[in-house]
């Protein structure tokens, strides 16, 4: 990993737009600081796409994509993409599964919560589950004392052993029934609302996380970045960013995002 300053001078003025990890790579501490929002901001001003990418409820999303400067969200792992129409002023949602699969994979899921609930003292359901539409969120660090990474696997374990797709973030395991992800949805969201090919695409844009949930995007963005945090969890990583903030969390978004516009500002 490179520091993001030395991130190519000719890459940051061809990037068509950022997607990023929410928790722990916007935010700093569950707040969203000053200087990540208005990196955003300054971000969306020089005509870069925005697209946050996120285990975050269909609640949460919502109000992201209404009320924040993005060009959609992808929320709850891969299970859909929000987006606000801004000429018809309505919020459009596209799912990956229809709402009677979503009922019967949420049945399903009853179970599975039960069971990691009885078998990993310490858990408890996140605080915004009751905001999801597809999956089941497993706090291990966000309003419960921080579990050791052995809990964290024990969790996967449950989830694996139910069929279940699982992906551990920096503060929840998110389980989910269905081959959806963050990075096939986001190859959706690029087909369907911007009419173009992610792989003909993607060397233009850039995406930025912090923990184990994304590898697959750093594995398959070749312009990928990480906020200072990652390092507490690379010894669980086996796919790294090719870019590293110094700072951590909203701090590292906003050094990712000035080290982007300084470039694209001095460009000839």
């Amino acid at each position: 990993m490179r520091p993001i300053q030395e991130f190519p001078s000719h890459s940051a003025r061809n990037l068509l737009g950022i997607f990023f990890d929410i928790d722990d790579t916007f935010t700093s501490h569950g707040k969203i600081e000053a200087k990540a929002f208005d990196a955003l901001w300054q971000a969306r001003e020089s005509g870069l796409k925005l697209v946050p990418t996120t285990g975050r409820p269909a609640g949460w999303c919502d109000h992201i994509a209404r009320m924040w400067p993005v060009d959609g969200v992808v929320g709850e792992n891969g299970a859909f993409y929000f987006w606000y129409d801004e000429v018809g002023r309505k919020l459009k949602k596209r799912f990956m599964d229809s709402e009677e699969v979503r009922k019967e994979k949420r049945r399903h899921l009853e179970a599975v919560k039960e069971e990691i609930l009885a078998s990993v003292p310490g858990t408890a359901l996140a605080g915004d589950q009751s905001y999801r539409e597809t999956d089941l969120a497993i706090d291990y660090c966000e309003d419960v004392l921080p579990l050791p990474w052995a809990d964290v696997e024990r969790i996967c374990a449950i989830f694996k052993k139910h069929g279940a797709m699982c992906k551990a973030s920096s503060i929840h395991v998110n389980g989910w029934f269905g081959a959806y992800n963050k990075l096939d949805m986001t190859r959706t969201f690029i087909q369907e609302r911007w009419g173009a090919d992610f792989d003909r695409l993607r060397e233009r844009l850039l995406f930025c996380g912090d923990s184990p949930n994304d590898e697959p995007m750093f594995a398959c963005f070749p312009q990928s970045a990480a906020v200072g945090n990652i390092r507490r969890f690379l010894e669980h990583m086996s796919y790294l960013p090719a870019f590293l903030a110094h700072h951590e969390g909203g701090a590292g978004f906003a050094e990712i995002v000035e080290a982007i516009l300084c470039h694209r500002k001095n460009a000839p």
